[in-house]
């Protein structure tokens, strides 16, 4: 390339007054915000959906979820959602929420509000109930067979490996053998 002296001091001036006039070598004013997931508490945990198991982090701040979004460092969605993934936050921040059990007594139109103890007393108390009336000690041939026929349990696929550990186990010591889960379905 063939540069004079005088069109390397044009490109040099001219260079130097187009940069003078676009850029400006002062400090930015900053508009950043605090978020307001600054101060919380992350938590980790998993999708209560299905049985997929997508990781969370649910950031939480005096005890009120402020914020869901998925675990980038999970292995199974590497961060995504589904749409009933994204939504977990309106689950927990909704206004007409139900967060007390509800009855309905046989023949009543209405649905009334219990206290919780009153709720879980009245479940144990069906079920030992029907157990009683419908445990089976000994089959048509005679053999002893220990089961309850009056009841069966479909599972979650919600509930981890542990907690359907328990759970099957719970279910056998009553005598159930109508056990399912919604994986099977």
């Amino acid at each position: 390339m063939d540069v004079s002296r005088r069109s390397f001091l044009k490109l040099s001036v001219g260079s130097a007054v187009l940069g003078s006039l676009t850029v400006d070598l002062l400090p930015a004013k900053s508009y950043a915000q605090t978020l307001p997931i600054r101060y919380a508490k992350e938590t980790i945990t998993i999708c209560p959906y299905c049985a997929v198991g997508c990781g969370l982090i649910v950031h939480s701040h005096n005890g009120k979820v402020i914020n869901t979004e998925g675990d980038p460092d999970h292995p199974i969605n590497e961060g995504t959602l589904c749409s009933k993934g994204a939504s977990l936050y309106q689950l927990a921040n909704n206004p007409v929420r139900i967060t007390k059990p509800r009855y309905r007594a046989p023949g009543a139109k209405k649905w009334e509000e219990v206290e919780w103890d009153w709720a879980l007393d009245e479940i144990a108390k069906r079920i030992k109930d029907t157990r009683d009336k419908t445990f089976v000690t000994k089959n048509a041939k005679g053999q002893v067979v220990n089961r309850c026929d009056g009841i069966a349990h479909v599972g979650s696929a919600a509930l981890d490996n542990e907690e359907c550990y328990i759970l099957q186990k719970w279910l056998r010591s009553l005598g159930l053998v109508y056990i399912e889960h919604q994986a099977r379905i």
